[in-house]
């Protein structure tokens, strides 16, 4: 087995230095605008940021992926160049894209520079893959996390490119790239604006028991008594009253959080060349748990060794936890 590459996530300059220093062979980061999928108040990089971080991850032997990972919507394009052509001159390493335009413009402007296709552009066939390898010669796919380790293997015996595989974080339940939900209720895109039932819209409430309601915009997402720990108001992983069903239920998807820290022999064995932590809206000290961990998991595999991983599981989303349909399409 090849090492594969430890990918971490760095929402700000803080965090970014400690991935690096918790051993992260790149960290993945975006800037303060709608060109990536984490366009939240407070994270992201200005330019004076990222041309700092750049120099700190480089001297620890890190390298940097800029998201450019969102869909630009007619007649402002302009941005996506913008940040694409500043990130070249500050030195990344690589660009992680979805829009096919986007892609275009850095094969041609920025041939030199790796290309990475992002899950939100929700390659998960050969035949996909493919096209955009010969297209706009694209290095590294991340995959879907909808794919079971053997097709993940399959997968990779048939293209002609690396594979990147999420890990551990959020498990993300839709189509990646393709999301409407938040968009329904607050206007915003997941894809387009990069945001994610934006904090703007969200408002917890708590009634004379103590109960809280969770809601986001006009609309009640989650309701919680005052034993219960209350997520962030997410609308896939909300509870409804639905005619259909008696009570409250998660209609789409309880919190859960991906851990595959198990199955990362396997992953490895079948070819995956980078694993991919997820959670660039987590804390430093999520960062520095989950990549320390993982960087002796992946260290003792590779010197023969089972891997031996720290209980995460404070640190899931609902503190539970699942391996998805990496091990079997009968999750759910």
């Amino acid at each position: 087995m090849n090492r594969p590459e430890l990918v971490c996530p760095a929402g700000t300059p803080s965090a970014m230095r400690t991935a690096v220093d918790a051993g992260a062979d790149a960290v993945y980061c975006g800037f303060q605008n709608a060109t990536n999928a984490r366009n939240f108040p407070g994270l992201n990089f200005t330019v004076p940021e990222l041309e700092k971080s750049v120099v700190h991850a480089h001297a620890g032997g890190t390298k940097v992926l800029l998201a450019v990972n969102t869909f630009p919507p007619a007649g402002k394009v302009n941005l996506w160049k913008e940040a694409v052509d500043t990130a070249a001159r500050l030195g990344v390493d690589a660009f992680i894209v979805a829009d096919i335009g986007v892609a275009d413009y850095i094969h041609k402007n920025h041939p030199d520079i790796r290309l990475h296709l992002s899950v939100q552009a929700a390659a998960s066939t050969p035949e996909a893959i493919k096209f955009y390898c010969r297209e706009f010669n694209v290095k590294r796919v991340v995959l879907p996390r909808i794919l079971t380790v053997p097709e993940i293997k399959t997968m990779a015996s048939e293209i002609p490119c690396e594979i990147e595989t999420f890990i551990f974080g959020n498990h993300g339940l839709m189509v990646e790239g393709r999301c409407s939900l938040t968009n329904y209720i607050t206007g915003l895109s997941t894809n387009m604006d990069g945001v994610c039932s934006p904090a703007a819209q969200v408002q917890y409430v708590k009634d004379d028991l103590g109960n809280l309601s969770t809601k986001l915009g006009e609309f009640t997402i989650d309701c919680f008594s005052c034993d219960e720990n209350a997520g962030y108001p997410t609308i896939c992983k909300g509870r409804y009253l639905t005619p259909a069903h008696d009570g409250a239920y998660y209609a789409f998807e309880e919190p859960i959080s991906l851990n595959l820290s198990t199955l990362l022999p396997d992953l490895m064995a079948a070819g995956v060349t980078a694993l991919k932590i997820e959670g660039r809206q987590r804390s430093k000290a999520y960062v520095k748990s989950v990549v320390t961990a993982y960087r002796k998991a992946v260290d003792s595999i590779m010197a023969g060794h089972d891997p031996q991983i720290s209980d995460l599981l404070a640190l899931t989303e609902g503190q539970k936890e699942t391996q998805g349909a990496f091990k079997s399409k009968t999750w759910r």
